[in-house]
């Protein structure tokens, strides 16, 4: 595949979990430009279909290509689990990298047999999630739990607060009981709550992060296709959100002390439309 080598890399998620795997891209990859998308219209994901899902990530898949992109991470578990496989087949000239709960590393590193996967229910009904379990899980004792309501406390942006707190106490008290020593994190959004999630399980429960390994991925990918932005070139990153701007700008500078411009996109048809006026 040839291509534009200065050309944008799209990122796009449900809301800002994301900006997890870009803070990740941003350290490996720091001549490339970005585009993230936050679809905070319709967030969270995953407690929607799989089907709904999809036509959110097509539509938003379709508006990075058309803004330039040479590759698109789908830095949402969700996401990935409803459509990487169709947006891979409607686009197969196109890199695409996408996030599974990293079960594989965790079966294969866990000393006490017992791991413990902190995800979404659409990721949990997802094939690729299942397919995941069957390759790499066996003879392992795998404790899942959907975590009701996470997604939306990181949404805004409590992080340690008492209802954070319970959520996670309530997930992750029984797997601690059976014994666990590894936690997957299958939600981008969940590594903005790892400070939290070590104080709960300790010092002798591993937390697994997916994000540099998705940039890496998403390196690899690059090299493979002769996309890699030149030495010269100086990264950026471009904001865009289908929900509020002046809240997506303080989650920024709260989650990454980032203060940025960024812009609105609104849904029409099933289509994302024009820009409006950016702060």
């Amino acid at each position: 595949m040839a291509g534009d080598r200065t050309a944008p890399l799209g990122v796009f998620d449900s809301g800002v979990g994301g900006l997890s795997i870009l803070s990740a891209l941003r350290a490996q990859l720091p001549g490339e430009r970005l585009i993230y998308l936050a679809d905070q219209a319709h967030v969270p994901y995953g407690q929607r279909s799989l089907e709904e899902v999809r036509g959110f990530s097509e539509a938003i898949t379709r508006f990075l290509l058309d803004q330039g992109a040479k590759l698109i991470v789908v830095a949402c578990n969700t996401a990935s689990a409803a459509a990487l496989h169709y947006l891979r087949a409607v686009n197969p000239d196109v890199p695409f990298v996408g996030m599974e709960p990293a079960v594989k590393p965790a079966a294969e590193r866990t000393k006490s047999g017992a791991v413990g996967v902190l995800a979404t229910p659409a990721t949990f009904q997802g094939e690729l999630y299942a397919s995941v379990i069957e390759r790499f899980a066996k003879g392992v004792d795998v404790l899942q739990d959907t975590c009701p309501g996470l997604v939306a406390q990181i949404e805004r942006g409590d992080l340690a607060g008492e209802e954070t707190h319970r959520i996670l106490q309530a997930a992750l008290g029984p797997m601690l009981s059976a014994g666990i020593d590894t936690v997957v994190l299958g939600c981008t959004h969940y590594p903005f709550v790892i400070p939290l999630i070590e104080e709960i399980v300790g010092p002798g429960v591993r937390v697994i992060d997916p994000a540099p390994a998705i940039a890496r991925q998403a390196g690899r990918l690059l090299d493979q296709h002769g996309l890699r932005a030149p030495e010269e070139t100086d990264g950026s990153t471009r904001y865009l959100t289908t929900g509020d701007v002046v809240k997506m700008a303080a989650l920024l500078e709260q989650l990454q002390g980032v203060k940025a411009d960024v812009k609105g996109l609104r849904w029409g048809r099933g289509k994302l439309l024009e820009i409006r006026e950016s702060l």
